[in-house]
C-alpha cells in the first residue's frame, strides 16, 4: 500500500508570512506548483497558500447582502466575513491571503486517506509532518500519479 512517504515531494518550497504576493506568484510560475506551506521563523508549518488564494485577489468584491425591516438594516453575512474577504483581495503579503491551521498528514498516511481528504475537504496542498517537522508536501498531481501507477 502506497503512503504519503512514497508520493510526497521531499524538497519542499516554503514561504513566510512576510513574503510578498508578487514573489509568491513568481514562485508558483517558475516552479510549476500550485501551493506551498507557510512556515514561521522556526520552520513550523502555520498554514498553506495556493494559487486559488491569488485568484481570490482578482475576483469582484461581493458586497454583503442586507434587508431592511422598518428602519433597521439587517446584514445576512457577518461584517467579519466581509472584512476578511476585503483583506484577502487587497493583500500584499502572504499573511493577508493564506489559510491558517492547515490539514496535514503523517508520512505513513495511506494514499487512499489523502485522496479522501482532498476530495471531501477540497484541499489540494497537504504538508507532510513527522511530529512538528515538515518532511514533505503532497499535491493533487502526486495523488494522480500514484493512481496512474496503480
Amino acid at each position: 500500500m502506497l503512503t504519503a512517504r512514497d508520493i510526497m515531494t521531499k524538497d519542499v518550497i516554503t514561504v513566510k508570512k512576510e513574503t510578498k504576493v508578487s514573489d509568491l506568484a513568481e514562485i508558483f510560475t517558475i516552479s510549476g506548483i500550485s501551493g506551498v506551506p507557510v512556515v514561521d521563523d522556526s520552520g513550523k508549518v502555520i498554514g498553506v497558500v495556493t494559487e486559488s488564494d491569488l485568484v481570490e485577489q482578482s475576483k469582484s468584491l461581493h458586497l454583503p447582502t442586507v434587508f431592511t425591516i422598518l428602519d433597521s438594516v439587517i446584514f445576512l453575512e457577518t461584517a467579519k466575513h466581509f472584512e476578511k474577504e476585503l483583506k484577502k483581495m487587497t493583500g500584499a503579503k502572504v499573511e493577508d491571503i493564506y489559510t491558517e491551521g492547515p490539514i496535514t498528514v503523517r508520512p505513513d498516511a495511506p494514499v487512499r486517506e489523502i485522496a479522501t481528504i482532498m476530495a471531501e475537504k477540497k484541499v489540494y496542498t497537504i504538508p507532510v509532518l513527522d511530529g512538528d517537522k515538515l518532511v514533505g508536501v503532497i499535491g493533487k498531481a502526486d495523488v494522480v500519479r500514484a493512481s496512474a501507477k496503480g
